[in-house]
């Protein structure tokens, strides 16, 4: 028997329930995975609390690791045996076992870890995406970052350093400011609505930024825009204090002809072969020492609704990783 996480109404930790079911025999294109480590994300949280709307009942979770113990017709990208991981949708990684479109695996190296490739691949994308598409980052480049201290944050700050950018990074408490450097960051801001545009000023010499990646939302918003260089780019690409008010057209014209975009992990990888890139560059980055996993906590998969409040709560230092 395996256990698995259903969701049948949204709210808190509490809502999150367990069911035992069987092993399943894996169909076309299918195969049926033990699973030995999973990924929890903020956006599990947003669906799990309805923030983030799907259908229910669902299973949740969108990043795992395991190994194949059966493959359905027509699957030749992976074999029984084979160590693999994935990074994205159908939901239902919250799981000891679970079928997964087979083309949608990722083939781990033998030195990386079921634990580090779920604490690893769908931030390594998110990262990877927004550094390298969203906003393409290079040499001179002036970016900010917030949640540097966090384990997106522990990801993008190197990558983007590795690129040649300078990194002002900002965290939401003083605690995290070591953290954050230690990540690269040049400069560490601790988060201030009211001061934070004018801080970036000072840090800059004038200058802003060229882009903003704000996974905070409505709190952070209106400092981000003022935070960007004429015809900066602000990524907006969460909504952790909540959705930001609209923002008319005109207000980005008299904030120096700004570009705003809300970009999502689900559009840069619709295809199989952007995903599988995508997958591959950070799996590359990985084994060059450009970026690693921080796992900071390991959990039980039965104590999934701590390692939720644990999340919620801005308790992580790192990513945190369930285990069947």
């Amino acid at each position: 028997m395996f256990t698995r996480v259903k969701l049948h109404a949204v709210g808190g930790p509490q809502v999150l329930q367990f069911e035992q079911v069987q092993a399943q025999a894996p169909g076309s294109g299918e195969v049926w995975l033990e699973q030995t480590a999973i990924g929890v994300n903020p956006l599990d949280l947003s669906q799990r609390s309805g923030a983030v709307s799907i259908p229910l009942p669902s299973g949740l979770g969108l990043e795992g690791a395991g190994r194949v113990m059966a493959v359905g017709a027509g699957v030749t990208r992976v074999q029984v045996g084979d160590r693999v991981a994935y990074a994205t949708g159908p939901l239902g990684a919250y799981a000891s076992g679970r079928l997964y479109p087979a083309e949608r695996l990722v083939k781990l190296p033998p030195e990386l870890t079921s634990e580090a490739a779920a604490a690893l691949l769908f931030k390594g994308i998110t990262a990877q995406y927004l550094l390298k598409t969203t906003y393409p980052v290079g040499p001179g480049s002036r970016v900010l970052i917030y949640g540097a201290a966090g384990a997106l944050g522990q990801l993008m700050v190197p990558w983007a350093k590795h690129l040649g950018a300078t990194v002002i990074g900002v965290v939401s408490k003083p605690q995290s400011v070591e953290r954050a450097r230690q990540a690269g960051c040049d400069t560490v801001l601790v988060f201030e609505a009211a001061t934070l545009a004018r801080q970036v000023v000072e840090a800059t010499h004038g200058h802003k930024v060229d882009v903003v990646y704000d996974p905070i939302g409505r709190l952070s918003f209106e400092a981000s825009l003022d935070s960007l260089r004429p015809r900066g780019v602000l990524v907006s690409f969460g909504a952790a204090s909540g959705v930001p008010e609209p923002v008319s057209v005109g207000t980005l014209n008299a904030k120096g002809s700004l570009f705003l975009t809300r970009p999502s992990l689900a559009a840069h990888t619709a295809t199989v072969d952007e995903y599988q890139g995508r997958a591959a560059d950070v799996l590359a980055a990985c084994a060059a020492g450009i970026i690693q996993p921080r796992i900071w906590q390991r959990y039980p998969l039965a104590e999934v609704a701590r390692a939720h409040a644990d999340l919620h709560d801005g308790r992580a230092q790192g990513a945190i990783v369930l285990l069947p």
